[in-house]
């Protein structure tokens, strides 16, 4: 698999209700060092079985509007994912790092 690929099926991973990081999936992936490239990889994907909108940054913002038209806090929202009062995702009680060992 490619980058894109291993980061898509990282995110095919995260449980509906949950989200992650770029960061998060660019660990998974073996390269801490790439979340940027996880957000370019989330932002070109075009597959409905890739749920890449319950990926977000560290700080748990959402990404541009553009990138969702808009729709990535009501899709989060409809799958019971919490936001703080500034509108960023609430991690400390939805994030997703990787598989339970």
């Amino acid at each position: 698999m490619n980058f894109n690929e291993t980061a898509y099926y990282w995110a095919q991973q995260v449980p509906r209700g949950r989200v992650t990081t770029y960061g998060a999936i660019a660990r998974l992936c073996g390269n801490p060092r790439a979340s940027r490239a996880v957000g370019w990889a989330m932002g070109q994907n075009h597959s409905p079985d890739v749920p890449c909108h319950r990926v977000v940054n560290r700080s748990g913002t959402l990404a541009p509007s553009h990138v969702f038209g808009g729709m990535q806090r009501a899709m989060l929202e409809a799958e019971g994912v919490p936001f703080l009062a500034d509108g960023r995702v609430d991690l400390a009680k939805c994030l997703w790092l990787g598989p339970e060992v």
